[in-house]
């Protein structure tokens, strides 16, 4: 039982001690800034990760560069714009919604409706289309079917 909530007090631990104790910055104010930025930046080795959750190096190297952007005095928007052009948009947990991005976030729903409106099409002439006519079967086939019923 102990080593059970030993386990689980670990791995709860662990997104916690992500960010190293020598990369906290002296000033409060800076340091809840950098935690703000580096929640929405990706880990891109973890993927699903944002940095400040994420033990890989490129994440110790990307909290580093956040925090070294705003001792320098950038603004978060600088900070964020900065890690961009560096690593490109995919490094953004929340992608805008802008440029290429907006073909991403249109593509999705215009192809939900496309599928509905082909569906419907399809629906709307099967129930239009004319029964299929049932042909009477000739003498020599009722012959032959009550043949083969018989064995």
């Amino acid at each position: 039982m102990r080593l059970a909530a030993l386990l689980l007090a670990g791995l709860l631990a662990t997104p916690a001690l992500a960010v190293q104790p020598d990369e906290i910055l002296a000033d409060p104010a800076l340091e809840s800034r950098a935690r703000d930025i580096s929640q929405g930046l990706r880990c891109l080795v973890c993927r699903n990760e944002n940095i400040d959750d994420s033990n890989a190096e490129l994440a110790r190297d990307l909290r580093l560069l956040v925090r070294e952007r705003l001792e320098a005095g950038d603004t978060d928007a600088e900070v964020v714009d900065f890690v961009v052009d560096r690593y490109g948009e995919y490094v953004l947990l929340n992608p805008t919604t802008g440029g290429a991005n907006l073909i991403l976030w249109i593509a999705g729903p215009v192809m939900l409706m496309g599928g509905l409106g082909l569906a419907a099409l399809y629906l709307r002439r099967r129930r239009a289309a004319p029964e299929p006519a049932t042909a009477a079967l000739s003498e020599e086939e009722r012959a032959r079917l009550a043949e083969i019923l018989k064995d």
